[in-house]
């Protein structure tokens, strides 16, 4: 590890102790680095600012409430970003009001039924991506959760733009296959 990364990964650790603490400067400090980020992922979804602001701080405050349970292990980023799009999706699921954003952009013209809509929810969708091999996994989420390009993906995981699609396109396969056998009796199939 070069001596910077290990001087980043020192700071973020007495960062996350010190929010573990209930340290408002530790908090404060993680607050303001990762609010930007998370807005920019959340207004993939709407544009509307109360909506942005509510779903963020509660984002944040279960961050805070959970930051104990942070065990360390893969990316902080990444750990911040399941919890907000939880968020997310609790206030979307709450309001009732539109899932669309959680239908792959290729299924617009075979999207499940109405009734479906109601019944799948983010608990749901996590239980199905739990099937997906773990680059698969990372390649649909940086994808279709966190709205990433291929060419950033590519960038990111060291892989080629092709070789990204093509993890793309395997994870969707395999989301569907298991979509229809835990839903098969509500799938509504256009066409």
């Amino acid at each position: 590890m070069s001596k910077t990364k290990n001087i980043e990964k020192q700071k973020w650790e007495a960062t996350i102790n010190g929010c573990i603490a209930n340290n408002r400067a530790a908090q404060e400090e993680l607050y303001r680095h990762f609010f930007p980020i998370m807005e920019r992922m959340v207004m993939r979804y709407t544009q509307d600012d109360d909506k942005i602001i509510d779903i963020l701080n509660n984002g944040f405050l279960k961050i805070f409430q959970k930051i104990d349970r942070y065990g360390y292990q893969g990316s902080f980023e990444g750990w911040i970003r399941k919890i907000i799009f939880r968020s997310l999706s609790d206030y979307f699921r709450k309001s009732q009001k539109d899932l669309a954003f959680l239908i792959y952009e290729e299924d617009y013209k075979k999207e499940p039924s109405q009734s479906l809509q109601h019944k799948l929810f983010y608990q749901d969708l996590v239980s199905l991506l739990d099937h997906l091999p773990h680059t698969q996994l990372q390649v649909f989420q940086l994808f279709a959760i966190e709205g990433y390009s291929h060419k950033e993906i590519s960038e990111q995981l060291n892989i080629n733009q092709n070789t990204c699609r093509w993890h793309l396109a395997e994870a969707r396969k395999i989301l569907k296959a298991e979509y229809k056998k835990v839903y098969k009796n509500d799938y509504n199939e256009a066409g």
